[in-house]
């Protein structure tokens, strides 16, 4: 059984979450994404990545509660492994990665949407870390990306208060990019996937690298590996093509390295 529907559309890769009646994760759905992402990442025709929730009603309700009913903290363990790799994989993939939130984005929910580069929420959407609710904390990259998104205040609120955030609010609060009407936030995250095939792979994988690093590098380390970066993109077929493209006025064929 597969819990990752994956299907190409261009240049872009489309998965949907697909393990009903709440799209939740359990070991095999985050093994499976691991995979698709490890697999996709070395496919030089993809340029983008969105992921979805199958249905109207979630985008994903989080981690499946079945899997710590029994206890054991090896089981419990062996399931924080699985969810650090599935979502440090997306994090890491080269090119730009799209949550499409079509509904409840609620504890390893949330986490997966956070993990992509962009988020697109449907007005409809509720999004939420609730792990301290049932004595445990979002494993899976809650406490760092979500106060590097919306910052330590109102990660506080979310997690140690419960708080939940309707679409408006997490628009303002920045942990999302844009709030559409409901059922349109697929071919929303498709149509903002399609601008990166317009970008040098190179250039994009580069740039995303260098924007990650800054969450954790001092910016005296930054500004000079931006400008080593610069030069290193000289090497590559993109950079020849692009300029070349931009003189003879036509649009750039990408060759990806």
């Amino acid at each position: 059984m597969s819990f990752i529907n994956e299907r190409i559309e261009g240049h872009t890769a489309i998965l949907t979450i697909n393990n009903p009646p709440a799209n939740t994760w359990t070991a095999d759905s985050l093994r499976e994404l691991l995979a698709k992402v490890v697999k996709l990442n070395s496919n030089k025709e993809i340029y983008a990545l969105v992921l979805t929730g199958e249905g109207e009603k979630f985008f994903s309700a989080g981690a499946d509660l079945n899997e710590f009913a029994d206890g054991d903290k090896h089981h419990a363990e062996l399931m924080a492994e699985h969810f650090g790799q599935a979502f440090e994989a997306l994090s890491g993939f080269r090119g730009v990665s799209i949550a499409a939130i079509n509904g409840y984005a609620m504890g390893g929910g949330l986490e997966v949407a956070m993990a992509c580069d962009l988020r697109i929420a449907e007005s409809h959407a509720v999004m939420a870390l609730p792990e301290a609710s049932v004595g445990l904390l979002p494993c899976a990259g809650g406490t760092q990306n979500l106060t590097a998104l919306v910052g330590e205040g109102w990660a506080k609120r979310m997690i140690l208060c419960g708080e939940r955030l309707d679409a408006a609010k997490a628009l303002q609060l920045g942990l999302v990019e844009e709030v559409v009407p409901q059922g349109e936030s697929l071919n929303a995250a498709i149509t903002l996937a399609a601008k990166v095939a317009k970008q040098s792979p190179s250039s994009v994988k580069v740039c995303k690298q260098l924007i990650q690093a800054g969450r954790n590098m001092p910016r005296n380390q930054a500004l000079p590996l931006e400008r080593v970066r610069f030069v290193g993109l000289f090497h590559t077929e993109d950079q020849a093509e692009g300029v070349q493209a931009f003189l003879e006025k036509r649009p750039p064929q990408w060759k990806n390295r």
